[in-house]
């Protein structure tokens, strides 16, 4: 996703309004597949691969969630899986056969099996078992992802206008397949203070938000305090971050700066890296280069 002051310029270089470089999703007759061929790399679609990619995703999520100890920092320093290539896989982005030999090692290392043949056997086998089917909610839901554009790209227009941002609507709860295991709903502990330079202190607050069952049991709210990331994120929200969870282009990320935090939004750049950027002030931060242990995806949102 593109940043406001991204289009801007490109608008000034075209000579038209920076809205016009936006689409509508729901317009009559916009078919998001159709607009996006363009942009592809022209292979055949292989469904067999397509359908492997995912559930590939989906095992290695619950690999990394079922197992508190299995952090992303642990990932990359027992098994050599960095967490960009991690955050790609859990993410369905290549199909297996389109990693290196280095990523496919470190998959076969952290399901403890001997080759190609048995980590597909293995994720079948997850499957069939049913293991995977509250994983595979995240990552297969065409639904979920068209949500999620709309509200960016209605962020982005209310930025690029100059508008408040209109109220959040309610939270829909994700559909999870029958029979899999869907934890709680429970409050975390709510941090924060303004701090000069965007900064949010890492001062409790005496208050608890409520976080989505996807929460692992190390994440925790912050105050978001200032607009760093544009009229998206007002200075009155609330934030989930989440340590155990990995950040991905398109979602926001808290960094660890010093004692405090900072909030990034996440984009991959043109190399594949991914990068973080803040409005106010402005800044861009190669994330790939940052500790792990320094991260903390953002997972949801209060506006208060």
């Amino acid at each position: 996703m593109a940043r406001p002051d991204e289009l801007r310029r490109i608008a000034a270089a075209l000579g038209i309004a920076p809205t016009d470089l936006l689409i509508d999703i729901d317009a009559p007759g916009f078919d998001i597949a159709a607009w996006a061929e363009p942009f592809g790399d022209g292979a055949e679609l292989d469904l067999v691969e397509e359908r492997f990619a995912v559930l590939l995703g989906a095992a290695v999520r619950a690999r990394r969630t079922l197992d508190r100890e299995l952090t992303i920092a642990v990932i990359e320093r027992d098994f050599g899986l960095p967490p960009v290539n991690l955050s790609r896989i859990e993410n369905a982005q290549k199909h297996f056969g389109r990693w290196n030999a280095a990523v496919q090692q470190s998959l076969y290392a952290l399901f403890g099996v001997a080759g190609e043949a048995a980590l597909r056997e293995g994720v079948e086998q997850r499957h069939a078992a049913g293991q995977l089917d509250s994983f595979l909610a995240g990552i297969a839901n065409p639904e979920a992802r068209h949500a999620r554009t709309r509200e960016k790209i209605a962020e982005l227009r209310a930025a690029l206008e100059g508008q408040a941002p209109a109220p959040a609507p309610a939270a829909t709860a994700m559909p999870l397949p029958a029979g899999g295991p869907v934890a709680a709903l429970h409050l975390v502990p709510v941090y924060g203070a303004p701090r000069p330079n965007g900064l949010i202190g890492n001062q409790p607050t005496g208050e608890t938000v409520e976080a989505p069952h996807i929460a692992g049991p190390r994440a925790f709210g912050l105050k978001v305090g200032r607009a760093t990331l544009g009229g998206g994120l007002p200075a009155q929200a609330t934030v989930v971050a989440d340590p155990d969870r990995l950040p991905v282009p398109g979602g926001l990320v808290a960094l660890r700066d010093g004692e405090d935090w900072r909030l990034l939004s996440v984009a991959s750049g043109r190399d594949g890296r991914m990068i973080g950027y803040s409005v106010n002030p402005d800044l861009e931060v190669s994330l790939d280069d940052c500790d792990p242990a320094s991260l903390a995806a953002i997972i949801s949102a209060v506006f208060l």
